[in-house]
């Protein structure tokens, strides 16, 4: 019996907002996009990672009531939730790259322990680290 892991998920204040800055920024492409009401499946994937997608998901009805989704919007925004890594050949190419796209980065890349990383946050406030592998 074969498992991995297929989808993770990230919550976002906005889905169309997290779309385009997944699509038009970082590169990812739409897997799926459903509607059931209230509620939109709404999952991207690296080109050069078919197999993988990430949810990209707003807290609020049907899953959770005001409340909760206001807490975590809020625990989101603040940078709260673990950040996500992206490796790639070249840091620093890959930081202007994106940069150039209007990615914002909270840190330049940095070469330590035997690798270059720099970080980012998406709109809602979800953290990334870009990773070079070391050599």
């Amino acid at each position: 019996m074969s498992q991995h892991v297929e989808v993770i998920g990230l919550y976002v204040r906005d889905q169309d907002e997290a779309l385009a800055f997944y699509v038009e920024k970082l590169g990812f492409r739409v897997h799926t996009d459903a509607r059931n009401g209230e509620y939109r499946w709404l999952t991207v994937q690296h080109p050069d990672q078919p197999s993988f997608q990430l949810g990209l998901f707003a807290p609020g009805p049907p899953v959770h009531d005001a409340a909760t989704a206001q807490t975590l919007r809020a625990m989101v925004a603040k940078g709260a939730m673990p950040p996500l890594v992206m490796m790639v050949d070249d840091c620093r190419a890959a930081h202007e790259r994106l940069r150039a796209r209007g990615v914002e980065f909270t840190q330049e890349p940095v070469e330590r322990y035997g690798a270059v990383d720099a970080s980012f946050r998406d709109p809602s406030g979800n953290g990334w680290k870009l990773m070079q592998a070391r050599r």
